[in-house]
């Protein structure tokens, strides 16, 4: 999920597309890479639910206009409904957007497919995004997430009707959920007006779900996050998702994890990358050098005569890699640091040495340092 292509891009449209535009686009691929046209076609499939979930955002005005100012991220933290995550079932496009396909396939095909919507299905899978900072990237942690989402209630078992009722076949449509006007040589079909394309009434509605037959839950799980990960990972959790539908099992929930940037450190996979500051006279005498790294206080060998810009690797103190037990290492990049005054003995003994070099300097008051006063 963290590289979904442009939903503009997948349907075919510029952005300044109007509504009709944009369902004539969705109509034309959907019928492309309609089930019924591709049976087998895994590939197919993928593309057809793709293009379902850029026509659900780009044909509805409020979730266009939070995705053109945010893209992807405008539906990226929250569980609140679909929002442009995707469809797992294809099931699910045919209830919500049954009449883009009447006119094609008739009542027949897609009768049965509104029918199976009555069996038990599996519940949606749901992504949540979760940022974490680098030290816990170190170390992994157990995190408490909160969301909201459907499953079916309880006092119905998810059927909407009350206890002791029974859902009964829609009669305008015998069940079907669509109903079929001839037009012509043509048959034209359309979602049944009376059950709304379920095929089936409720005459007593569950109070608690309303005749919905699902209720929504908060919920809160604690995941375990191991460490190496990076921004980009996923992490499973099963039957954690959206209930399933008519005793059908639950989704599972998809963990996203963002990585905050550090002040210090950058990342490279399991590597890490700091700027160190040293003394010129570090540089030149070697030294030990105390630096904190994401594991606390650790000592940076200077050898002598170390020139500015050398990069020193500490084996060993970068980041736990996900794909094995072998740990990152810690790249040092020394940075040079000149004092801003020095005193006159200092100066004395920088302009001996300058003279058992063989290096002219400028006289008093000249030079890179200034004396104190």
């Amino acid at each position: 999920m963290s590289s979904q292509r442009d939903y503009y891009e997948i349907l075919g449209v510029a952005k300044e597309a109007d509504a009709d535009t944009i369902k004539k686009a969705y109509r034309k691929l959907a019928m492309q890479f309609h089930p019924d046209k591709n049976p087998g076609n895994p590939a197919a499939e993928e593309k057809f639910k793709e293009a379902a979930a850029a026509y659900e955002v780009l044909s509805d005005s409020q979730k266009r206009a939070q995705y053109d100012r945010f893209g992807h991220a405008a539906f990226a933290g929250g569980m609140g409904g679909r929002g442009g995550a995707g469809y797992q079932d294809v099931e699910d496009i045919f209830a919500n957007f049954g009449d883009i396909f009447g006119d094609f396939f008739g009542g027949g095909g897609q009768g049965q497919r509104r029918r199976s919507r009555n069996e038990a299905r599996r519940g949606a899978d749901l992504r949540y995004v979760t940022e974490i900072s680098l030290k816990e990237v170190l170390t992994g942690l157990e995190k408490d997430i909160e969301f909201d989402t459907d499953k079916a209630c309880e006092e119905c078992k998810g059927s909407g009707a009350e206890k002791g009722a029974s859902p009964v076949s829609c009669p305008t449509c015998g069940g079907s959920g669509q109903v079929v006007r001839s037009q012509g040589f043509f048959s034209v079909a359309s979602t049944c007006p009376t059950c709304r394309g379920e095929g089936v009434m409720i005459k007593n509605p569950c109070k608690p779900c309303k005749g919905k037959g699902r209720v929504s839950e908060h919920r809160k799980i604690r995941i375990n996050i191991p460490p190496g990960v990076d921004t980009g990972t996923r992490l499973r959790v099963g039957n954690e998702g959206e209930g399933g539908f008519n005793g059908g099992p639950a989704g599972d929930l998809y963990v996203e994890i963002r990585v905050k940037e550090h002040p210090r450190f950058e990342r490279d996979e399991a590597d890490l990358h700091m700027r160190v500051k040293v003394p010129y006279l570090q540089l030149l005498l070697g030294a030990e050098v105390p630096i904190e790294t994401l594991s606390g206080e650790e000592v940076l060998e200077i050898p002598k005569g170390t020139m500015n810009g050398k990069t020193l690797k500490m084996s060993g103190r970068g980041l736990p890699s996900l794909r094995g037990q072998r740990r990152g290492d810690l790249f040092c990049l020394l940075e040079v640091e000149f004092p801003e005054k020095i005193s006159k003995e200092e100066e004395k003994i920088l302009r001996e040495l300058a003279r058992l070099k063989g290096v002219e300097v400028k006289g008093d008051g000249g030079g890179l340092f200034n004396r104190k006063k």
